[in-house]
């Protein structure tokens, strides 16, 4: 159904300051010459936009694969795709990164907060039967979209995603430091990883390890690379100096 139509995809690292490396790509829909994915997404009917996300998901996998990915890699689902047909989309795209050489372990399902959701106990029950396949569960966008501290409670991800306009000028912003504060000691309490999202200067960054905080991603390290895999020699800023 999709097959003649033409985008692609672009690269974006997320680096860990205390191991110094890139630890993933998040991989991101482009059109072929390097568009933003409305563009493409604008060309599939609203009835068709579930399938078209899972055949996109699995398009990107076969472009990691080809680059060697051999890290992490993160994949965006709305949780109406995660729920659709009792987590089908989601097993199915585990099946073809298997096929594609890549272990579950590799893959980090982030769930995006700009849907609704209806019931957390249906999404929480999908995604238990997730974990049984030992991906990573991660949520986009916290702090800025439907869903919030109930989320940690009810699906306890393994990774939060903290929103760039939470960290947007952070070092210099009071109320959004007792936020982050704050949500870094209920995620401490409950074995959840904070990425630190969107980071774009010098003195974000310094705020955010300060405090602890180790996974990044951003215009300050990298922005996302167009159909290849920066290698942490190309970064921006080279978190190996760090260590």
């Amino acid at each position: 159904m999709f097959e003649e139509m033409e985008f692609t995809h672009a690269f974006q690292p997320i680096v860990s300051i205390e191991k110094g490396e890139i630890i993933s790509y998040e991989v991101l829909l482009r059109g072929i010459n390097n568009e933003p994915p409305f563009s493409v997404f604008n060309k599939v009917k609203k009835k068709d936009l579930i399938n078209f996300d899972q055949y996109n998901r699995e398009k990107a996998l076969t472009f990691a694969a080809r680059l060697g990915l051999n890290c992490s890699i993160n994949l965006n689902f709305t949780p109406g795709s995660v729920l659709f047909d009792g987590g089908s989309n989601v097993l199915k795209t585990i099946f073809k990164a298997k096929e594609l050489g890549f272990s579950s372990k590799q893959l980090v399902i982030e769930i995006t907060e700009n849907e609704f959701i209806t019931s957390l106990d249906v999404l929480s029950d999908v995604l238990n039967k997730i974990r049984k396949e030992k991906v990573v569960i991660a949520i986009d966008d916290f702090g800025a979209g439907y869903a919030g501290l109930n989320m940690l409670a009810d699906i306890q991800p393994d990774i939060i995603k903290i929103d760039m306009s939470l960290l947007r000028n952070i070092n210099e912003n009071g109320p959004r430091q007792s936020i982050v504060r704050a949500l870094d000691n209920v995620c401490l309490d409950l074995g959840i990883d904070i990425l630190a999202e969107g980071v774009e200067t010098e003195a974000e960054f310094n705020w955010l390890k300060n405090i602890g905080i180790d996974i990044y991603q951003g215009y300050y390290f990298a922005k996302p690379a167009f159909e290849c895999l920066l290698t942490k020699d190309e970064l921006i800023f080279k978190p190996a100096l760090m260590v």
